[in-house]
């Protein structure tokens, strides 16, 4: 974000959080305040679908296939989504009133793009972070300058959740 606030408006996408395998695929997303997300269901078998954070409330009642109604994320904040019928079907979505945001890659970095010159706040976060890292802030000189910063997260792996085999279930 900017240093001195203010964000530029890019709000009214829509995303998808798709439900594959019985987890949600991604286990993270980073979407800017405005954006609605679809839950579409890959499985062959019904998902439930709910949020109780603050920062969103909802419940797709029971369901395959295409998302009944897409979910608008109207407040920045951390939602942790779930499925009420599969207790281990986690995710997370983080909320952010800027359109400068970067989920990691598989070499766990991320890349702004199209920023102009001035001053940035740069902050990282994790779902299973142990403490919030702070922020760095960032200065771009020019157009076509670039700045390297870097953060230290210490964060609980992910677990393995057991999930009952697809023979086994009756819904």
């Amino acid at each position: 974000m900017p240093a001195g606030g203010g964000a530029d408006a890019k709000a009214g996408k829509t995303v998808a959080i798709e439900q594959i395998d019985r987890e949600f695929t991604p286990y993270v997303s980073v979407i800017q305040t405005g954006t609605r997300v679809e839950f579409p269901n890959r499985d062959p078998i019904q998902h439930h679908v709910y949020s109780f954070s603050p920062a969103k409330t909802f419940e797709i009642k029971l369901y395959s296939g295409r998302s009944p109604e897409s979910i608008l994320f109207d407040k920045p904040g951390v939602i942790t989504i779930g499925c009420n019928i599969h207790d281990w079907m986690i995710a997370y979505v983080l909320v952010v009133p800027t359109p400068y945001f970067a989920a990691v890659d598989g070499a766990g970095i991320a890349r702004l793009r199209d920023l102009r010159p001035g001053a940035y706040e740069v902050h990282a976060w994790h779902p299973r972070q142990k403490a919030a890292p702070g922020f760095v802030t960032a200065t771009l000189e020019g157009a076509a300058s670039a700045v390297g910063v870097g953060f230290n997260i210490e964060a609980e792996p992910r677990k393995p959740r057991y999930k009952p085999p697809l023979d086994r279930l009756k819904y």
